[in-house]
């Protein structure tokens, strides 16, 4: 299974909806792991140390850092990038 990492921006509505439809998710949020108001880069990197993709609503700045990050060729696991609603 993929583990998840959630971005502090997103809806935890939809965090809550994911663990109930399907509990042995492996979902962390930003909070859970520690890294509240940590940079997009911070977050990024740690997910990456983790093995844990990115679920954001940030289109801008997290995008922009997981794009950094490929290019200067440092690993990333991934990250999925949600519109708001």
């Amino acid at each position: 299974m993929i583990a998840l990492l959630a971005d502090e921006d997103f809806n935890h509505r939809i965090v809550r909806g994911l663990l109930r439809r399907v509990p042995e998710l492996d979902l962390l949020t930003v909070t859970d792991a520690g890294l509240s108001g940590q940079s997009d880069g911070e977050v990024i990197s740690w997910a990456a140390e983790h093995g844990r993709v990115l679920l954001s609503h940030d289109l801008n700045t997290m995008i922009n850092a997981a794009l950094g990050r490929l290019r200067a060729g440092q690993p990333m696991s991934g990250v999925v990038p949600f519109h708001s609603t």
